[in-house]
């Protein structure tokens, strides 16, 4: 049974790499922007319920954008927002937030919201999926 959920995890992984890439906008970044790249969970996304894990978020950026919080669904339920602490900026830029895993096999979405020209904005969405175990 854990082999066939770490399989049908893997190919939802590559399906889902495939269909993100495809909808992250791909033109230049305008001043001050941010665009997030891909969300990564640990261990492949079988995760052990009641357990705190940190997803990285890799996001590329136009300056240094003040990040205020990162907002994730799970399969459509949310958002449960959080606010964002320790950004790394430069080539390989990203951002860690705490996460809980649900019970059973879910989709995991997740925006930011960040300051540009004093303005609050929302950037785009990636996803990934992840089996909660108990």
């Amino acid at each position: 049974m854990k082999r066939i959920l770490t399989s049908i995890l893997m190919i939802a992984a590559v399906l889902l790499t495939i269909s993100s890439c495809a909808t992250v906008p791909t033109g230049p970044l305008e001043e001050g922007e941010l665009r997030l790249l891909s969300l990564t969970v640990p261990d492949n996304g079988v995760l052990q319920i009641g357990i705190q894990y940190w997803v990285k978020i890799s996001f590329k950026a136009d300056g240094r954008p003040a990040i205020r919080r990162v907002c994730m669904f799970w399969s459509g339920e949310g958002p449960y927002c959080s606010p964002v602490k320790n950004v790394h900026y430069g080539s390989d830029a990203y951002f860690e937030v705490p996460l809980y895993a649900q019970p059973d096999y879910k989709r995991l979405e997740c925006y930011a919201e960040y300051v540009r020209e004093g303005k609050i904005l929302r950037t785009n969405t990636v996803a990934s999926y992840v089996a909660g175990k108990s």
